[in-house]
């Protein structure tokens, strides 16, 4: 049972750990941070305040919304106080009958608030109503009711922009939990796959990776970020992709990839990150948005291949099956590159016996066996 729980523990502490080193999540967030940023520098943020709003999370944008409507009226309600209570208009300052009031049946801070709210929701139940005696009354009339429309236009703006941004597109895309190494139409290629939940298409899509190590220089200096660009192409090539079914993308690993020098022993010592990127615009909204996912060293399976997931039906119509999505099947891969293109038969989950030669051959001298 305590060795159960302690392997259970080291995996969780392990998985924690990678989830750390990575760059680029496997959903597509940057895991970095940024510090010892001046303090002016922060007014940059204000100063391009739409963006800043549309990016900000959706508790502080709920509430901003309730801040600035219930400010405003609390505001304009006091306002419209101070013009009724300058005008003696309020119930303790007992008016005398024939008194013509700024506004009707405001006599408190209460009224004056509800005023106010009905003033700028335009609800105007008709219990209170203002009254031409006073121009200052009319000029905060016009100045809430200008200032109203504009916090509901900007309001609206930020949630419609928020709810409308292009990488809540992007939750539709997938890519296998996986990348898987094998042989493919006579190369050695590294394989993602790719799939777009959605019927409607993404147009312009393009491909590509960049593979993320620490590097060192003849001249020592350490590059902590390295960027290498990885080449991803589909069997119909690598632009103008007709992106309407689960697309399977291929790196082929020849002696100008990086891959090259890896083997099946030594791939997941390697310390890298790749990180996969597909760019298009949505059919349905012509917004342009970007999907990334990455994969460490012990999410890459060398000698496997994906299954199939794409059938036809007796009707004739073409089903996509992705319980089978991520899942992988064993098939005769080399070792490494170098023995795929220049040793035969070094290969990887291949079925063909071979001698041992930590065998040693001895004579067996027949049993007796008596002939009845």
């Amino acid at each position: 049972m305590f060795e159960t729980l302690n392997k259970h523990i080291q995996d969780t502490l392990v998985e924690r750990k990678s989830r750390r080193s990575r760059l680029v999540t496997k959903d597509g967030r940057c895991n970095i941070e940024y510090g010892n940023i001046k303090y002016s520098k922060h007014f940059a943020f204000l100063a391009d305040f739409w963006t800043t709003f549309v990016e900000i999370r959706w508790r502080f944008v709920l509430f901003i919304f309730i801040a600035s409507f219930t400010l405003s009226w609390f505001i304009f309600g006091l306002l419209w106080y101070w013009i009724a209570r300058s005008n003696g208009d309020l119930t303790w300052q007992n008016p005398p009958v024939d008194h013509t009031p700024c506004i009707d049946n405001v006599g408190g801070l209460t009224t004056a608030f509800l005023y106010s709210l009905e003033t700028q929701t335009t609800i105007g139940y008709g219990g209170r109503a203002l009254t031409p005696l006073c121009p200052g009354a009319v000029a905060l009339l016009i100045i809430q009711s200008l200032l109203g429309a504009i916090i509901n236009c900007f309001m609206c703006g930020i949630i419609l922009s928020k709810i409308s941004l292009p990488k809540k597109r992007a939750k539709t895309i997938t890519f296998s939990d996986m990348a898987v190494i094998s042989s493919r139409n006579g190369a050695l290629c590294l394989s993602i796959r790719v799939a777009n939940l959605r019927k409607t298409l993404m147009i312009g899509s393009q491909l590509y990776g960049k593979l993320l190590r620490t590097t060192y220089t003849p001249d020592g200096e350490t590059i902590i970020m390295d960027q290498v660009n990885i080449d991803f192409t589909v069997d119909a090539g690598k632009d103008n992709l007709f992106f309407v079914c689960p697309l399977t993308l291929y790196h082929i690993i020849d002696k100008s990839s990086p891959f090259f020098e890896m083997a099946v022993d030594t791939l997941h010592k390697q310390e890298f990150e790749l990180v996969v990127f597909l760019d298009g615009t949505a059919e349905s909204t012509s917004s342009s948005c970007q999907v990334r996912t990455s994969f460490i060293p012990q999410e890459i399976m060398w000698g496997y291949n994906f299954l199939p997931i794409i059938s036809r039906s007796k009707e004739g119509k073409y089903r996509v099956d992705f319980s089978n999505f991520s899942k992988v099947v064993p098939i005769v891969t080399p070792h490494c590159a170098y023995c795929f293109h220049n040793i035969k038969g070094h290969h990887l989950h291949s079925r063909d016996g071979f001698d041992n030669l930590g065998f040693e051959v001895i004579d067996i001298d027949p049993p007796n066996v008596t002939k009845l």
